[in-house]
């Protein structure tokens, strides 16, 4: 074996890291689709040769699992001898190694070196359109997986480097936009040879031996960094409990249960004792589960590591087949994003009282995926406008949640610019406001957003769901509860409802769809709040001076536009003395009264 230095092995590693981000500015850069270029709803990455993910690319936090999942499906399907230079694969099957909805298609290119299969480049992104029951695929309302679109069951789409025509035809017989989805099948595709070129130079310029040591050291030591953060954890067997509630289907809430279990060598997410799969689309496959674990285990166990499949080796995912976060075929997906949420939020509620400081209150959770979409009055084509919402974000230890930003699954995404949805739909955005309404503390929960849409187009229709519909996020440490998601159509012929989950909705010309995110959860008693950030609360129109005053304990004077720092002191002091004595009152006592 070479002997690789440690600057030669980390060059190499990076220029590894360098050929997947390449990928991604690639697609990117050449996508016809705003749900790509825009909202950036994809991920790219590179495995080696048994579908170890090496490296991954910023993007969709809930793909980290189906990179490396989607090339071991192609593994498993055809073998290491029925695949060879020039072929690329499509998957989209959330049951084998897919992970997600129907709407997120992964393509899979083998990397040869001299004969020999040492890598794949994998990409992931959302097609706006893959056909389906409804306008845009996926659905708030599909009973089955067949509703949902159509799915490529790890298929070869170029052979030997000749375009399959016929998987290209029936893509295109099959959705209701061909040129713009064939379009981002090319730029995907493109994608992925211009990391293949990157990383044949990286094996030209140092040779097979030198790249493959330098692959097997990142593996090597992303599950060093991983034990080595185990160690530092609080270990024991904690339990976390939250409910879904969409909706969707008529379906009532469905329980989430975690045992979350940490040892110096591992990092288990056991969901026994979670509600079933049901027949409405908010279940998601075990890749999925995968998925959202990995997004939690890394937020928690060391944020800033490189992902690779080293790295994630002493997690642990248990979900009993037939559950919400282990459906099988025909469960529908299509909103996946909402079991997967609630998986990385109930782990966090687990771990909150022994990681107080790695772990803030509850976010609004729910990507709030939004569909509207129709027949454009002007071209008589149909146009797919598709994006996330984003929200508030719950408080931590040291610091404000933050604003208006997406949920923890949508990682590096974004809405769609008010100025691009305008100019490329039959739409106006008429708000784009923070919603008031957070969780009180020491620290306060992030602002929602208020966004409205107005429809000029004669008739669309909206597909959408939300959950912590009902149950806002959840408070810590004292804080209060942030604020509930909610999505309400304001009829131009007069009347407003509101609920969480619209099916492809009938809109008419001047109907506004309102979405309203909620704020996150507070953390800490809100009196301890320093006085002069309540104040600028208030002068930045964030809260009332009643607000302030009641919530908070801090009297300002409108007139002189200044604390009053007497009436401050003496109400929180009061405050504090009434607060104690409840306290005391509730402490456990004997049948005498005398304090236990």
């Amino acid at each position: 074996m070479t002997n690789l230095d440690p600057f030669t092995r980390e060059t190499i590693a990076q220029g590894l890291l360098a050929a997947a981000d390449e990928m991604f500015y690639s697609w990117g850069r050449t996508s016809q689709s705003t749900i790509i270029y825009e909202v950036l709803d994809y991920a790219c990455g590179l495995t080696d040769s048994n579908g170890n993910l090496i490296g991954q690319a910023n993007g969709a936090t809930m793909f980290l699992g189906a990179i490396s999942f989607s090339a071991k499906a192609i593994l498993r399907k055809f073998g290491k001898d029925n695949i060879k230079p020039g072929d690329i694969f499509l998957t989209n099957d959330p049951y084998t190694g897919s992970g997600t909805h129907l709407c997120d298609v992964a393509a899979i290119l083998p990397i040869f070196f001299d004969g020999d299969l040492v890598a794949f480049s994998v990409n992931k992104g959302h097609w706006n359109e893959v056909g389906g029951k409804n306008l845009g695929s996926w659905s708030t309302d599909a009973t089955e997986i067949f509703q949902e679109g159509l799915q490529l069951p790890d298929i070869r789409v170029y052979d030997g480097g000749k375009f399959n025509e016929s998987v290209r035809d029936i893509i295109a017989a099959n959705c209701r936009t061909p040129e713009m989805t064939l379009g981002d099948l090319y730029a995907q595709t493109a994608a992925l040879r211009t990391a293949e070129n990157r990383v044949l130079e990286i094996f030209r310029k140092y040779g097979r031996e030198k790249v493959l040591q330098s692959i097997a050291y990142i593996l090597e030591s992303g599950k060093k960094i991983a034990l080595l953060e185990l160690s530092r954890m609080p270990k024991g067997i904690f339990y976390g409990n939250d409910v879904l509630d969409t909706d969707a289907n008529g379906v009532d809430d469905i329980p989430v249960k975690v045992k979350v279990t940490i040892t110096n060598e591992r990092m288990i997410f056991d969901f026994t004792g979670s509600g079933p799969a049901v027949f409405a689309p908010i279940n998601c496959s075990i890749y999925g589960a995968y998925s959202g674990a990995r997004i939690i285990y890394q937020a928690l166990v060391s944020p800033h590591t490189p992902a690779n499949d080293g790295f994630y080796s002493p997690l642990e995912v248990i979900a009993p087949e037939g559950c919400l976060f282990n459906a099988v075929k025909p469960y529908p997906v299509s909103c996946d994003w909402e079991p997967i949420q609630i998986l990385t939020d109930v782990v966090l509620r687990a771990l909150a009282p022994v990681m107080p400081e790695r772990v803030p209150a509850g976010h609004f959770l729910s990507i709030i995926g939004t569909i509207i979409g129709g027949i454009e009055d002007k071209t008589g084509k149909p146009f797919v406008m598709c994006e996330p919402q984003a929200g508030g974000w719950g408080a931590g230890y040291n610091k404000d949640g933050e604003r208006g930003l997406v949920a923890v699954c949508d990682g590096e995404t974004f809405v769609i610019p008010v100025e691009v949805c305008e100019f490329r739909y039959p739409i106006r955005v008429e708000q784009f406001a923070l919603n008031p309404k957070v969780g009180n503390g020491e620290f306060i929960g992030g602002h929602g957003l208020i966004r409205d849409y107005r429809v000029l187009n004669s008739g669309a229709e909206l597909t959408t769901m939300a959950s912590r519909y009902k149950n806002a996020p959840w408070g810590f440490a004292g804080g209060s509860d942030g604020s509930r998601n909610e999505v309400q159509v304001h009829r131009s012929s007069g009347g407003m409802e509101s609920r969480a989950t619209w099916s492809h909705e009938r809109l008419e010309r001047g109907d506004v769809v309102r979405f309203i995110s909620g704020g996150g959860g507070g953390y800490g008693d809100p009196r301890k709040r320093p006085a002069a950030k309540v104040f600028d609360d208030w002068k930045n129109e964030y809260i009332s001076l009643e607000e302030a005053r009641d919530e908070f304990g801090v009297v300002i004077d409108r007139e002189n536009r200044r604390i009053d720092e007497e009436k401050t002191s003496l109400l929180r002091e009061t405050d504090y003395q009434l607060t104690a004595g409840e306290e005391k009152r509730n402490e456990p006592k004997n049948a005498k009264g005398v304090l236990l």
